[in-house]
């Protein structure tokens, strides 16, 4: 793994890219970001600190990334995307930019770049992707929220909110720390509430 140690910053904090991974020239990786095993970094992405990118993701063109985010093996994060700061994309994961997607335009001739425009997702801080959910384009996820492994999130979740099934529907409200909250129970782990969470 190569490392990478921007001026004036402590070796810890150094940007650290495997050999076998590929980051495109004007991809922006701030200090403390680690890419892993075969992972691509497409041009005029933006890593914030800390993030670390899993064997064989795939970060495309634009997309941004805020801080201490993890986005897990062989996740697909595709243009148009924002990810806010503590962001966790599990393996497998697709988040697309394609509502209609066709290989042709009508007339049968191949889609090129400017024969489409592509939609946009929002990620809130410290929300959470699960391995192998699919968000489809045009919807932002809420602060906290977390969608189960294999969901396939069609509409926009609230903060908190805890999305499963295909298409997924809300099942619940998580707290900061990821667990399940019921109406009348702080969460036995850090002792958030549903009062709290939803206010």
């Amino acid at each position: 793994m190569a490392t990478v140690a921007p001026r004036n910053l402590r070796l810890e904090r150094t940007v650290r890219v495997h050999a076998t991974a590929e980051v495109a020239e004007t991809a922006e990786l701030a200090p403390g970001v680690q890419v892993w095993h075969q992972a691509q970094i497409r041009e005029g992405a933006v890593l914030g600190e800390n993030c670390i990118i899993g064997k064989g993701a795939y970060i495309d063109a634009g997309v941004s990334v805020g801080r201490n985010c993890k986005i897990q093996n062989y996740a697909l994060v595709y243009s148009g995307t924002t990810l806010g700061d503590g962001v966790f994309i599990g393996p497998s994961a697709i988040l697309t930019n394609d509502r209609y997607p066709r290989a042709i335009t009508p007339d049968g001739e191949l889609k090129r770049a400017n024969d489409w425009e592509p939609g946009t997702i929002e990620v809130g801080t410290g929300a959470s992707i699960g391995a192998g959910a699919v968000i489809v384009t045009g919807i932002r996820i809420g602060a906290f929220a977390m969608i189960g492994a294999g969901s396939v999130v069609t509409h926009d979740v609230p903060a908190h909110a805890l999305m499963i099934g295909s298409p997924a529907f809300l099942a619940g409200w998580v707290c900061r720390c990821g667990r399940p909250l019921t109406k009348d129970l702080p969460c036995f782990n850090c002792g958030e509430t549903l009062e709290g969470v939803r206010s």
